[in-house]
């Protein structure tokens, strides 16, 4: 038999109102954990409400279940886009049970209280992520009842109890269960601002990508949507407070997703280096490591094996190298591992490490291994976007994708450059896109041997790369040098001729084009324009 709909069961302990659960409606798209929720609920004598496949569910866990249909009197229809938005759904969830005109009203048209929802939403989020959705076919991932029923139950949070969260369940069914089937204030206020957060989130996320569809480019309106993961220890300083949120558009991929097999917790500048080394390493088909220190490449090689880059990597920089952030392209081997065991370093991410490995770097415990799924190469689902506050706003740029795209490069001297340093420049090239701005990468072979990063002239950085490789003898006759912007002046391959350099390649672009390229004729020296700039601040 029903419940009289004016019974209101309620108790207060030391001034917290416990509200009893007597009936629960429970529609959910993840069932993750659901039957032992709902199995958990009835123990207690609670009636569940429910609908479709969540109904045929639990009914198959052996629980008796209520049909939606059933308790409002009007049939599921319109392919299941209607079945919750009914008077006795929301009137039971909304009624205030103190309001005596609610009380008065509910009795009149026969309302029953519902003082649990149980409800996640279909998932759009996961959904816009895949490739080739069809808009139709999302349009179909759009929740109306679900959130409808969300906000209800979240609004009369002083009556009902809201859960959109699987990692919620437990908890709330042992509270219940210590409580004799009640929920305490401050619990259904806690679960109402999640509730309020996740249907505020699921509106953003529905608005970005229809305006994405429709308008391309960057959106008119702008609101983001993440979810915290993890507080972190500090910022980039002790007295900075920072957290590690997640993109429900990046569908559990990349670094902010990454599996984490050992080592100690992971703290802001160990993210945004891995970030940067993940970033660069992706630019490599051929087994890459990618050593960084503070965002900037300090060790950048590739070899026939994962191992080989690793050597030619650390020898670019061994003092930079101590402390380090380190990012391979390929599964970590055992040979690779042993070498790497060697150096203090930070951080590591790779696609995956095999046994040998992880049983050989297990001795340095404190050292962080994450494992990122999807490999570096791959783009990321979702716009694309990076974001970065100034005072008052927000500004958002698209990723830098570009790619070195050398058949589209144009010798501009009267030397044409050797097939050894094109080689070289293009994988200079590949590296300079991730150096701070001013950027000057030189290299040769298949290695980088010096970097003069974030300086506020471009011949000071051509220097200071410069200087950097001679202490550390590196031997630059014959070498090539990468620029990420154009040269203002002839100083700077001035410079580079006189480190040694013999060839280079830069976007080109620069009013006085015409003085570096008789300068590098000069000087005997190859170059080649891309016509692509890498600012990167």
């Amino acid at each position: 038999m029903a419940r009289h709909s004016s019974l209101v069961t309620h108790h207060c302990f030391i001034g917290v109102i416990m509200r009893k659960i007597e009936r629960a409606l429970i529609s959910v798209s993840d069932k993750t954990g659901i039957p032992e929720f709902a199995g958990g609920l009835a123990a207690l004598g609670v009636e569940i409400l429910s609908t479709g496949g969540t109904a045929s569910l639990l009914r198959s866990h052996g629980l008796r279940i209520r049909d939606v249909e059933d308790f409002t009197g009007f049939p599921e229809m319109l392919d299941g886009r209607v079945k919750t938005l009914h008077p006795r759904v929301h009137g039971g969830i909304l009624a205030v049970r103190s309001n005596r005109q609610h009380q008065k009203q509910t009795e009149e048209h026969g309302l029953e209280y519902i003082d649990l929802v149980a409800v996640n939403l279909y998932p759009f989020e996961a959904t816009a992520a895949q490739a080739g959705v069809e808009l139709d076919q999302l349009i179909e991932k759009i929740d109306i009842g679900g959130p409808s029923m969300i906000r209800s139950a979240a609004k009369n949070f002083e009556d009902v109890t809201v859960l959109v969260d699987p990692a919620d369940y437990a908890a709330v069914l042992e509270e219940a269960r210590h409580s004799g089937g009640m929920i305490s204030r401050e619990t259904r206020a806690r679960l109402a601002r999640k509730a309020f957060a996740r249907t505020a989130a699921y509106d953003s996320a529905i608005s970005m990508e229809l305006q994405k569809r429709a308008e391309g480019g960057l959106p008119d309106e702008l609101r983001l949507n993440f979810s915290k993961a993890a507080d972190l220890r500090y910022g980039e300083n002790p007295h900075q407070n920072a957290a590690l949120y997640l993109d429900p558009a990046a569908a559990g991929r990349g670094l902010a997703s990454a599996r984490q097999l050992q080592g100690k917790e992971l703290s802001f500048n160990n993210l945004v280096d891995l970030e940067a080394a993940w970033e660069l390493a992706g630019e490599f088909p051929e087994p890459v490591t990618v050593i960084v220190k503070h965002t900037n490449p300090c060790g950048v090689a590739i070899g026939a094996t994962l191992a080989e880059s690793y050597h030619q990597a650390l020898a670019v920089d061994p003092v930079s190298a101590f402390g380090s952030v380190i990012a391979f392209n390929r599964e970590v081997d055992r040979e690779t591992a042993e070498e790497l065991a060697k150096l203090f370093v930070e951080a590591v991410a790779a696609p995956g490490y095999d046994h040998a490995a992880l049983e050989k770097l297990a001795s340095r415990k404190n050292l962080r291994l994450m494992q990122i799924s999807d490999p570096p190469e791959s783009p990321m689902p979702g716009p694309g976007w990076q974001l970065k506050t100034i005072s008052g706003g927000l500004l958002v740029q698209t990723a830098d994708v570009v790619k070195a795209n050398e058949s589209e490069w144009k010798c501009v001297t009267a030397r044409q450059p050797t097939e050894c340093e094109r080689r070289a420049l293009v994988f200079a090239w590949r590296v300079v896109k991730h150096v701070k701005s001013n950027a000057i990468v030189y290299a040769r072979d298949n290695a980088i041997v010096g970097v003069g990063a974030g300086q506020m002239s471009r011949v000071d950085s051509v220097r200071l790369g410069a200087i950097k490789a001679r202490d550390l003898n590196h031997d630059l006759e014959g070498a090539v040098l990468a620029s990420d912007a154009f040269f203002p002046f002839a100083d700077g391959i001035e410079e580079a001729a006189k480190a040694g350099a013999t060839a280079l390649v830069q976007p080109g672009g620069s009013i006085r084009d015409s003085e570096i390229i008789e300068s590098a004729n000069r000087l005997g020296l190859a170059m080649l324009f891309t016509g692509v700039r890498h600012f990167k601040h």
